[in-house]
Formats: structure tokens, C-alpha cells, sequence
């Protein structure tokens, strides 16, 4: 029988209580967040599209210099880890390396098995951006990110009330604006709306007085 009172399920790693995610469903929601994160990248770099934040940077060292997106897209979220911890703790910070390291392998297996003979530039911004924002909410569901700027987005949203997708919004625009360096003037229109899909779904999704499991 379930101890109400304390929260505490007798089935351990696959028990849950209403207002505590189990580690069962914490794994669940990683690995799905992580999937549709890694499907979305998988469109974008289809069509050679650009997106903001750390995988914004990873696609900019992709096209400039040919380095693997997946391990630049690690690389770079290593120093948002000391902030993961001291701001959000250790759980978070688990949570959001395994994550990113999922994520990033996906990136890098999923061209393997997974190619579009024709995919529009528009369709890929609109349901790439859709997946890897859906991918978010998940993560941020289960107090995860994809590290980077969702880190600091998460801080500032528990720190100052801040809309998390309209910060992540805010900040992935910088990361766009250097793709005038690369990009034709379509790819960047395409681009921002990929990131403006996928920003809009964390803004109108994600909230913390509406969503309170951890």
C-alpha cells in the first residue's frame, strides 16, 4: 500500500507520486526528449538550416569546418555544467549530461538510418523546430535540459520569474545573427523561424505554476 502521507510508492525505481516523477519515468522522459531533440537536429542539418543556442554554435563549426555536430554540440555544454550544479543542483545536472550525451550520439547515428529524399527548407524549420522544442519541454519536464542556454534559461525562470522560452528566444537570435556569415539570406529566414517554433512551444508549454511534478 502506497504511504500517502510521505509520498513513497512501494514499487521503488518505478513508483511515483503525484507530485515526484519516479526514476523509471525521469528515464522515460530523457530518452523520448532526447529522441524527438535529435529527430528535429537530424531535419535541420537535412536541409542545412541553422538554430540557436549551443546546437546553433555546433551547426556553425558543422558548415564552417566539417567537425562532427555531436561532439561539438558536448564540447561546448561542458561549461554550463558548473552552473547547472550550483544554481539547479546535482539531480538537474545529472540529468541534463545524460541528455546532451544522448543526444548528441543520436545526432550522429540518426543519418544512418534516417534520410529525406525531399524535404522544403520551410517544413524543416516548422517541424524540426517543433520536435527539438517538444524535445525541451520534455526534458524541462523532468527538470533536464539539452545544457547550454536551457540552463540559463531554467535559472532565470526560477531565479526571476522569466518566461524560459522567451529568454532561450532572446539568446538564440545573438547565436542567428552570426549566420549572416555562412548563410544565403533565405537559409537565415528559415532558421529563425525553426528557432521561433521551437521557442514559442517551450513559451506557451512551459510553466512552472502549471507544471508542478518534479
Amino acid at each position: 500500500m502506497t504511504d500517502v502521507s510521505e509520498g513513497k510508492s512501494p514499487l521503488g525505481f518505478w513508483g511515483s507520486a503525484p507530485d515526484r516523477h519516479s526514476a523509471a519515468e525521469d528515464a522515460q522522459g530523457i530518452a523520448a526528449g532526447s529522441m524527438l531533440a535529435a529527430l528535429g537536429v537530424t531535419m535541420l542539418a537535412s536541409a542545412e538550416l541553422l538554430i540557436g543556442g549551443t546546437a546553433g554554435l555546433g551547426f556553425l563549426a558543422r558548415y564552417s569546418t566539417g567537425l562532427s555536430f555531436g561532439l561539438v554540440f558536448f564540447t561546448l555544454n561542458l561549461p554550463f555544467y558548473w552552473l547547472a550544479y550550483h544554481r539547479l543542483g546535482l539531480a538537474f545536472t545529472v540529468k541534463t549530461i545524460a541528455a546532451v550525451a544522448l543526444t548528441s550520439l543520436l545526432t550522429e547515428l540518426l543519418p544512418d538510418f534516417v534520410s529525406f529524399g525531399t524535404l522544403h527548407p520551410v517544413a524543416a524549420a516548422l517541424f524540426g523546430g517543433l520536435l527539438i522544442g517538444t524535445g525541451m519541454l520534455a526534458l524541462f519536464r523532468h527538470r533536464a535540459s539539452l545544457g547550454g542556454f536551457g540552463i540559463l534559461a531554467l535559472y532565470l525562470q526560477d531565479r526571476f520569474g522569466w518566461r524560459a522560452g522567451l529568454v532561450q528566444l532572446a539568446l538564440d537570435l545573438v547565436v542567428l545573427a552570426l549566420s549572416f556569415l555562412l548563410a544565403t539570406p533565405y537559409v537565415i529566414v528559415c532558421s529563425i523561424v525553426a528557432a521561433a517554433m521551437l521557442n514559442l512551444t517551450l513559451a506557451i508549454n512551459h510553466r512552472t505554476d502549471r507544471y508542478i511534478v518534479r
